[in-house]
């Protein structure tokens, strides 16, 4: 199913048993949730995902499992975050070969490369199928910063579809709106600059929150898109400090945290991370239980 990078992506978790092993009946799970809240999409296998700690076949099971789970209903995404240039070719083509509908990619990882090589990485890697790509811009996670004047090289490549822009500045959105017009479908990255960012003309968002509370998530976007600006703003006011949790170094465990909260996920998550514990935890669990306690009704869409 081609994405038309359009509305509320998750980038759904990897779940674990506490052996560290794959839960894939917990990632079913909240993907069937993903699906009843009514997203646009799922992207799988991402930071949030802990992509970094996955192997290429644990990875390739993941996409199996949500396709089945998905069956046609939204385009399934692959996050491409290799190191090696080589590495990252051959996993796009297995992966358009097991049924992905589009990719995520990142710029290479653990070397920050200059604009020439990032370049040269993206197009090859790119180019290596026939399936839309989403670049994946996040300088401050990843210390490479993709500028306008690389996106016009990107431009030039029909590969690439979307952009996923977190470069937490709300002002870059409008220089690339102005400077490429629709070109590009831009989708939001960072939770807590989401709602901004739809105001100012996002088509849609690649959420974390929404793996714990995606009608929420979904409600807010649907309502910006109708003009609804007042309602959604205020159910995003009563997110905004659970959307925080997003951007932390331990956004995964904190994330997982406020699955458990709902009923959708656990809290497992493969070493080097551990679970949060101590005044951490119980800091978290009070930004989770106190927006639980004042849940807010959803309007009618």
């Amino acid at each position: 199913m081609k994405p038309n990078w359009t509305g509320v992506y998750p980038a759904v978790t990897t779940n674990f048993f506490e052996d560290q092993s794959l839960d894939i009946p917990t990632f079913e799970l909240n993907i069937k949730a993903q699906l009843d809240a009514g997203v646009h999409g799922v992207i799988i296998c991402g930071s949030l995902g802990e992509n970094g700690v996955l192997s290429k076949d644990e990875k390739l099971q993941l996409l199996e499992s949500a396709k089945n789970t998905i069956a046609g209903r939204v385009p399934v995404i692959m996050t491409v975050a290799e190191c090696v240039t080589a590495e990252a070719i051959s996993f796009v083509k297995a992966c358009a070969s097991a049924g992905a509908d589009g990719f995520m990619t990142l710029p290479p990882m653990r070397y920050p490369s200059d604009d020439r090589e990032t370049l040269h990485y993206l197009h090859k890697v790119a180019d290596a199928t026939d399936l839309p790509v989403m670049a994946y811009n996040n300088p401050l996670a990843y210390r490479t910063f993709v500028s306008i004047e690389m996106f016009k090289s990107l431009a030039d490549n029909p590969h690439f579809e979307a952009m996923k822009e977190s470069t937490g500045d709300i002002r870059y959105m409008t220089d690339i709106i102005n400077t490429f017009g629709g070109r590009f479908k831009i989708l939001s990255g960072v939770d807590d600059l989401a709602f901004e960012s739809l105001v100012m003309g996002a088509d849609g968002w690649v959420a974390g929150l929404v793996d714990a509370f995606p009608r929420e998530t979904v409600v807010i976007y649907e309502l910006v898109k109708q003009g609804r600006i007042a309602e959604a703003r205020e159910i995003y006011r009563w997110f905004f400090p659970l959307l925080h949790l997003d951007v932390s170094t331990k956004f995964v465990q904190n994330i997982k945290l406020a699955e458990v909260a709902t009923g959708i996920g656990t809290e497992w998550v493969r070493e080097p991370r551990l679970p949060l514990v101590g005044e951490e935890r119980a800091n978290v669990l009070k930004v989770i239980e106190d927006a639980l306690k004042v849940r807010p009704v959803l309007p009618q869409l």
